[in-house]
């Protein structure tokens, strides 16, 4: 076959990738959500995935997010996989907690919903593996419980300006904000599109008792990021910040074993990951589509990304199920990643 037409033919499948059944193997998972729309939609997915395997006692399952991370949250050299921080030289459990001065001392446990927004040590939120992340401990601090917004970071930066604080420039809130690398802005768009959704019965609580009755920097980050209803439950410049951050970050391969892996621990699943785009078919321009569980689309602008020049590789593809599928090499080798096997399927 003619390499361009062969190249133009896979674009083609790849860009109306559907399953006979859901993505990532979840089968029939999310069927009670079909053919739902809007809120609807999003009531109908916290009826499936807010049920999960808690892990005994708080204590307990607090405990074994430590164990956890090295499943969840490590790179390919073993190293802890933290989202705040560049320096990514941190040991699982030889770094783990304990004391720090600067970063890249320590790595915690982060909420990066901050647990003082929903009550502090409550269940099931405080252990969710979602919304659980290994970051470094000094760069932690920083955050505080800050929400999530963009900034020029004049309070402070991390290392290589990796993440800031200060106030923030997005439209619609001037307090001060925690802005991740832009490398991360899209995981952490869907973490909140899933907190929000799992919680939805929730958070209507969290908003008048920690937000309206609240104090403090906690009282500004509740009432910054919510908007006190199950829908659209966060605050209009909130959603439409994540919204960007979510199309310019798509869904990555990262994510994807990420949801599989807080999977075969919680048995549970965050559906932002599982299809990508889902959110605009519950705040955005898809609201008044039927959501197909086994049908589901996504045009191909939405799952190509820019990969980072790291070594040999160049823009990497994604399929809409999240799983790296190209790697352009520098304009030399096209690669497909197929069953986790990398091979050459052609050359430039």
């Amino acid at each position: 076959m003619n390499r361009k037409l062969f190249f133009t033919a896979w674009l083609l499948t790849l860009a109306a990738t559907s399953w006979a059944q859901g993505p990532n193997n979840s089968g029939e998972y999310y069927k009670a959500a079909d053919g739902k729309k809007g809120a609807e939609l999003k009531t109908a997915l916290c009826g499936v995935i807010y049920d999960r395997n808690e892990g005994g006692s708080l204590d307990n399952a607090y405990k074994a997010l430590w164990t956890h991370f090295r499943t969840t949250d490590a790179l390919s050299n073993g190293k802890v996989w933290d989202m705040y921080s560049n320096l990514r030289e941190m040991e699982f459990g030889t770094d783990q907690a304990g004391n720090y001065k600067k970063e890249g001392d320590v790595y915690n446990r982060e909420h990066s919903m901050p647990n003082s927004w929903f009550g502090g040590k409550v269940m099931p939120m405080y252990t969710d593996l979602y919304h659980m992340y290994p970051t470094d401990g000094y760069v932690n601090s920083k955050r505080s419980n800050h929400p999530f917004g963009e900034t020029n970071g004049e309070s402070y930066k991390s290392a290589n300006n990796f993440s800031k604080l200060g106030k923030c420039t997005f439209e619609g809130y001037d307090g001060t904000v925690f802005e991740p690398n832009d490398e991360y802005k899209g995981d952490f768009a869907r973490t909140y599109f899933y907190m929000v959704t799992c919680y939805e019965e929730k958070i209507v609580d969290w908003y008048t008792n920690y937000g309206v009755n609240g104090s403090g920097e906690t009282q500004k980050a509740v009432l910054a990021t919510f908007d006190g209803n199950k829908y659209p439950g966060l605050s209009e410049w909130q959603l439409k910040m994540l919204m960007k951050w979510a199309k310019n970050d798509p869904v990555s391969e990262k994510e994807t074993n990420r949801n599989n892996a807080v999977y075969d621990i919680q048995n549970n699943r965050n559906p932002f990951i599982d299809y990508p785009g889902l959110e605009e078919y519950i705040w955005g321009d898809k609201v008044d589509e039927a959501f197909s569980y086994d049908n589901y689309s996504t045009d191909i602008q939405d799952i190509m990304a820019e990969g980072l020049k790291d070594g040999n590789q160049g823009t990497k593809i994604y399929s809409a199920d999240g799983l790296l599928r190209r790697t352009y090499q520098r304009g030399i080798n096209i690669m497909k990643q197929k069953n986790g096997r990398t091979r050459k399927v052609m050359k430039k």
